[in-house]
């Protein structure tokens, strides 16, 4: 990969933390099923042999664990409706059924829990909880399925400002928020310079020495840290998130978390971070890679990402 100058891997930094995405507005999925829509269109990989597998197994093997990784790719109209019908199996066989979504901030809890309630309508809680735009076709199915089922729904994630000051000042900038702002991050927060740091900067650009403005090499290492620590401190607070979910609805509840693909391919990122606070805990990880040809597209890449992939048809360019 050629290297990157101070500019773009700012861009990049900046575009990693603020994942919500444009995209162009659909009308909204209403059905959650797929056991008919044929295979050209969606293809269930499983990790550990590289076959092609039914759906109904893939929801089986996931309604046995205790959290579920949904890895999407955030503007996939596939991938979204693939989510939708997985989300719906396990409520099928599963009686306590927890969403987690990384598309709503700690923030807005009250105001999320509110319009599950009821006591809010839909137009005030779009309005009060900075819904991604493309909310009303791709996320919006799936919170009125746990609406209507009665699930718990968490705002898993960091507030977007709190991250975006943990890019510029690192981790360090913690120890100064105030109370209120801090129960908003995970209360641990550990940033090794492990695989899933290696696996970071190569998606920012790696290489990335040479003279640059702010710093030059060492500048720019810097800045990749901190980066870095953005990116942790979103999978820690959506870790804490998980297991302080999972703790209120009771060990025979499941998870469904709902993510970014980077967040927990490799069982690294949220996952690992989960796992680390609670050993032994049971995950399956649903990794989804939109494609042109779903049919014939190679397995083998991607068969490390979780224990099923999804090769979903890719609608736009």
């Amino acid at each position: 990969m050629p290297r990157l100058n101070h500019r773009t891997i700012l861009v990049l930094g900046l575009s990693l933390l603020v994942t919500a995405c444009a995209g162009a507005r659909r009308a909204p999925m209403t059905s959650p099923t797929v056991a008919d829509v044929p295979l050209g269109t969606r293809r269930v990989i499983s990790g550990a042999t590289g076959q092609t597998v039914p759906f109904a197994e893939m929801a089986d093997a996931a309604a046995k664990v205790d959290v579920v990784y949904f890895g999407e790719q955030h503007d996939d109209e596939e991938t979204h409706r693939v989510e939708l019908a997985l989300l719906s199996a396990i409520g099928e066989r599963r009686t306590k059924v927890v969403l987690s979504l990384e598309m709503f901030e700690r923030d807005v809890q009250p105001v999320l829990d509110s319009y599950l309630a009821g006591r809010i309508g839909e137009a005030e809680f779009r309005e009060q909880s900075r819904p991604w735009p493309n909310y009303g076709a791709d996320y919006r199915p799936m919170l009125e399925l746990a609406r209507a089922k009665g699930w718990p729904v968490i705002a898993a994630n960091v507030p977007r400002r709190l991250a975006s000051m943990v890019s510029r000042r690192g981790l360090a900038v913690l120890d100064s928020l105030p109370p209120a702002d801090r129960a908003f991050t995970a209360r641990d927060n550990d940033c090794p310079k492990d695989q899933y740091y290696r696996k970071f900067v190569d998606v920012m650009g790696g290489g990335h020495g040479g003279a640059a403005s702010g710093g030059g090499a060492a500048g720019m290492d810097a800045m990749m840290d901190q980066f870095y620590q953005a990116q942790c401190i979103k999978d820690e607070t959506m870790a804490e998130s998980i297991v302080a979910a999972r703790a209120k609805a009771g060990n025979d509840a499941i998870v469904v978390h709902v993510t970014g693909a980077f967040h927990s391919d490799d069982a690294l990122g949220t996952v690992s971070r989960v796992t680390r606070r609670v050993p032994g805990v049971k995950t399956l990880v649903v990794s989804a890679v939109p494609t042109a040809d779903p049919a014939n597209e190679p397995a083998t890449e991607y068969l490390s990402r979780g224990q099923f992939i999804i090769f979903a048809l890719r609608i736009r360019p």
